[in-house]
């Protein structure tokens, strides 16, 4: 029980390690999105082929809505609907 206590505290270190490096180089990589890419490479994914599929993925995903401007309607602004990403963790566009 001990050794899982250990292994489960390493993993977090590990983790956030990853994020402060993550951070510093302005990624964009949230916490979550950052685990589930670690834990891909941990089963074996190539880690070049996952960045490259990233940045693809970044490149590709619609504008948010707080880049398209409001539409009017009779002078008062209208809501815009949000444009799901393709990362819902929030990542940043290149």
């Amino acid at each position: 029980m001990e050794t899982e206590a250990a292994a489960a505290r390493q993993a977090k270190e590990s983790l956030e390690l990853a994020f402060q490096m993550s951070q510093i180089l302005d990624t964009g990589l949230d916490r979550h999105t950052l685990s589930l890419l670690m834990a891909l490479c941990d089963r074996g994914a190539n880690p070049e082929a996952l960045a490259a599929l990233v940045r693809e993925l970044s490149s590709a995903a619609p504008p948010t809505a707080a880049a398209a401007p409001a539409p009017v309607n009779n002078g008062t602004a209208v809501p815009t609907p949000t444009t799901a990403s393709l990362f819902p963790s929030g990542l940043r566009h290149p």
